[in-house]
């Protein structure tokens, strides 16, 4: 246990940084009418000395040989190289990207993500739905809506590019001010669901064994208690934790004696959970026709953009969807003759009538 509990808190603040090591990576999913879709991934980097930066271990989303993969660098007046690699390939179905995914060797291969297809025939329209899903790694975490208003909700979930925008735009102050306000709150979101994580793993490993004198849901009346303790004593949560300190606090001198094992079991699962590794990149969906709907944001070219980001999943699936449609032409020119038809049958019975 040495340590872990500091590099955890030490992981919970870090967790939101971007990393500059990786390579920016944007991917782009182009959805067909027959349900293809071509799949774009551009990555620039600036690190490094050769276009070896962009190695499968790096790369936040599946890729191999059989993409149409084209490199070039480009130096600026100071000397400055940046690398870029545009990737490309035709996937048939959703079901060969979820193939894909499944068989990640790339340094996100731990997360579970499923692309999804949709098209349903409304006679006049067609309708399409894409989406990709990052599914949840806590399994006893709160959503974050549960600690932010709307307003924060769509700060939290919006592109670094359109904040900083924000933030330097004319309303500078009140973007400011909101950004401190999410940042403060989703703090305490984060040790709010290492702790909550924490009991409901604690719970499962010490619940029906003999003598446990510990309601399932005693812990969790004292969540709040326990994330106030936890906050308070970060600076030596490590020795704390060690000499059984916090523990009593928590579950009381007998049973932190008792459940001692347990405890450090808990402890090493939800650091597991919570140190998954994964890099962030952007998603961007292109939808034939119409978009009629998605809770997506529009980037400076018009395109539906997504940041991926852990913090994301942390709790609650993570869904980037779009919808839209495109006329049947064939079914309007049916129609039209059908409605001739009729009007046509109507105004020769009203002639012979006459």
């Amino acid at each position: 246990m040495k340590n872990k509990l500091s590099k955890l808190v030490l992981f919970s603040v870090l967790i939101f940084c971007v990393s500059c090591n990786d390579p920016e990576t944007t991917v782009t999913n182009i959805l067909h009418t027959d349900g293809s879709i071509t799949r774009i991934i551009e990555m620039k980097s600036m690190e490094g000395d050769s276009l070896k930066r962009f190695r499968i271990a790096d790369i936040q989303v599946p890729i191999d040989n059989t993409w149409k993969i084209k490199d070039s660098v480009a130096t600026d007046k100071k000397g400055d190289k940046t690398w870029f690699r545009r990737a490309e390939k035709l996937f048939k179905n959703v079901d060969e990207i979820n193939n894909a995914y499944k068989a990640d060797s790339g340094i996100n291969k731990k997360s579970v993500r499923i692309a999804g297809f949709k098209r349903k025939f409304k006679w006049f329209n067609t309708e399409y739905y894409f989406s990709e899903r990052v599914e949840k790694i806590f399994t006893y975490g709160y959503p974050v809506h549960d600690f932010l208003n709307s307003e924060e909700l769509n700060y939290f979930y919006s592109p670094e590019s359109l904040k900083g925008q924000k933030e330097a735009g004319p309303d500078s102050l009140k973007y400011k001010a909101l950004s401190d306000s999410v940042k403060n709150k989703t703090d305490l979101w984060t040790y709010r669901n290492l702790v909550s994580e924490w009991i409901g793993e604690f719970t499962k490993l010490t619940e029906g064994t003999a003598g446990n004198d510990m309601p399932p849901a005693y812990l969790k009346s004292r969540e709040k208690d326990i994330t106030d303790i936890f906050k308070a004593n970060q600076k030596n949560i490590d020795s704390l934790w060690a000499n059984g300190t916090l523990l009593r606090k928590f579950i009381g001198e007998e049973n932190a004696s008792k459940y001692k094992v347990q405890a450090d079991t808990a402890v090493d699962i939800v650091t597991k959970k919570f140190t998954l590794d994964f890099r962030e990149y952007s998603l961007k969906i292109v939808m034939p026709g119409k978009l009629i709907g998605t809770n997506g944001f529009i980037d400076s070219s018009k395109v539906l953009l997504w940041p991926v980001k852990s913090d994301y999943f942390f709790t609650e699936p993570y869904e980037m969807w779009a919808e839209s449609k495109t006329p049947n032409t064939w079914a309007w020119i049916v129609s039209g003759f059908f409605l001739v038809f009729v009007l046509t049958g109507v105004t020769m019975r009203i002639i012979k009538k006459g």
